[in-house]
């Protein structure tokens, strides 16, 4: 089992620092979020019953290419990854050359989250259709795996064209979401499948059971990671069964889940706290995996 540090909501000028803390406490990967502004969205946010954001317009969203650049030139071992990278939100050019970048500055510590997104305000902004994201994020996919490969590509009439940097090793590709539209990409397309909510063992189960349809369907045998943030208070025991169940990795924020004593000690939203509450976390669990 693997475990990603969930950054989300976490301001700016912590990252590097968590990302140090991530490296030292054995987390695989830390995964921050993407979104590009705050209004008041007319579309509904799927993962609240109000259909509203659990943000304001004080709460931090760094550019995740930006950030990660920054962490990876603080460590040497953590990958990073968001969760997820609404790419068809952006021009294909503009995402392969953040994503190339970012891999050769890391080291290929680098995973793409990628996800079809559901503010149509924030694809507006862009002069992005929202409406096609999805049958635009398909034919993304091959075409940015062939960029980051130094291959040379045609678009829309103009030369082959190549770009640079490019990573050395594969990078590998999670879908995100768990629409039927999702689980099929992610087992037509995907290295691999990631959450964008905290799912409850009932409900992964019927992730997992489409997923292995439609891998099954596809012919896929190799491995595919699963990372799956889970509903289940943090315990080595608990991890080990959704493990056995095909679960490679969850994802984790401890600060979430600190004591009374610990945040009157260091403060709640601090940086010392996030530290502390993750050093507990790798001494209780990740130790015992």
């Amino acid at each position: 089992m693997k475990f990603w540090l969930g950054a989300s909501f976490v301001p700016t000028d912590q990252f590097a620092e968590l990302a140090r803390a991530a490296e030292r406490c054995g987390f695989d990967t830390l995964t921050l979020s993407d979104h590009l502004f705050y209004a008041e969205f007319g579309s509904k946010y799927p993962y609240s019953t109000s259909g509203k954001p659990r943000w304001n317009a004080e709460t931090h969203w760094p550019d995740v290419w930006v950030t990660i650049g920054a962490m990876s030139a603080v460590t040497s071992t953590l990958r990073f990854a968001p969760n997820v990278y609404i790419a068809p939100a952006r021009d294909l050019i503009t995402v392969a050359k953040q994503v190339s970048t970012a891999a050769v500055l890391s080291n290929d510590r680098v995973s793409f989250g990628v996800g079809v997104g559901w503010c149509e305000e924030e694809f507006a902004a862009t002069g992005q259709d929202f409406h096609t994201r999805g049958r635009r994020l398909d034919a993304m996919l091959p075409v940015l795996r062939e960029l980051w490969a130094g291959q040379a590509v045609t678009l829309d009439g103009l030369p082959a064209l190549t770009i640079s940097p490019t990573p050395r090793e594969r990078v590998p590709v999670l879908v995100g979401g768990d629409s039927e539209a999702a689980l099929k990409r992610a087992a037509r397309a995907g290295d691999g499948w990631i959450g964008n909510r905290i799912y409850t063992e009932e409900q992964l189960d019927g992730v997992l059971t489409a997923l292995r349809g439609h891998l099954d369907e596809h012919g896929r045998t190799g491995p595919f990671e699963i990372i799956a943030p889970l509903a289940v208070m943090p315990d080595a025991d608990t991890y080990r069964h959704f493990a056995a169940k095909g679960v490679t990795g969850t994802l984790a924020a401890p600060w979430w889940l600190a004591t009374p004593e610990e945040k009157a000690e260091h403060g709640e939203g601090s940086l010392a706290l996030k530290i502390a509450t993750m050093e507990r976390f790798a001494e209780e669990v990740i130790a015992k995996m």
